[in-house]
């Protein structure tokens, strides 16, 4: 079974693939694909922006694809940066500066208002339709200060509790045992063991 992932981020691909590494696939990514039209994100959730990007990309490919939506909400921010999170303050600009912005809003509100979780929304698709979907989050909190380098996009002022450190301060094995992706594509395996069972038997 061959299956695209929706991605160019090698950092999520290094996330993602020991989740699927046991499960008798092919896993590609846009990278090994030829050039194909980045589909709007227009959607108001991370579930309707999974969805739009699955459908798309298997139209465009005739390939079963996954396809996900993830990003950081905070609290005392009403849910921003949400499903704007790859396009907070610009596509082009830098996550030093959308931190720096994050810190200034969030500057004189009570400690509550750091309340966070970063979620992600999954959806396989093929042949025109959605097959697969699941939603996952994390919780924790904007740090006091970005910290850690392992990780990337938000993960350095994102605390986890559970471990004392930001996301970007976890290994990558600490990181695949809580991360929202992490969780979200394990739903995933945990689907297509059963849809490779079924074919099998049938």
């Amino acid at each position: 079974m061959t299956l695209l992932f929706a991605t160019t981020n090698p950092n999520k691909l290094r996330e993602v693939r020991p989740l699927l590494a046991d499960l008798p696939i092919e896993l590609r990514t846009l990278a090994d694909v030829g050039p194909v039209t980045e589909p709007a994100e227009t959607g108001t959730t991370f579930w309707e922006n999974a969805r739009v990007k699955a459908l798309a990309y298997t139209a465009a490919t005739r390939l079963t694809v996954v396809a996900e939506d993830s990003g950081l909400e905070i609290e005392g921010l009403d849910g921003e940066p949400g499903v704007q999170s790859a396009r907070f303050l610009g596509p082009n600009a830098a996550y030093p500066e959308r931190f720096a912005e994050i810190y200034r809003r969030l500057g004189g509100l009570p400690h509550a208002a750091r309340q966070a979780r970063f979620v992600t929304a999954l959806a396989v698709a093929s042949g025109g339709r959605v097959l697969f979907e699941t939603e996952t989050w994390i919780g924790g909190e904007v740090a006091a200060a970005p910290a850690g380098d392992h990780g990337f996009g938000y993960d350095p002022i994102f605390f986890y509790p559970p471990f004392g450190k930001t996301t970007a301060q976890l290994t990558l094995e600490e990181k695949t045992a809580v991360s929202h992706r992490a969780r979200a594509f394990r739903d995933l395996a945990r689907w297509l063991q059963g849809v490779l069972c079924h074919s099998q038997l049938t």
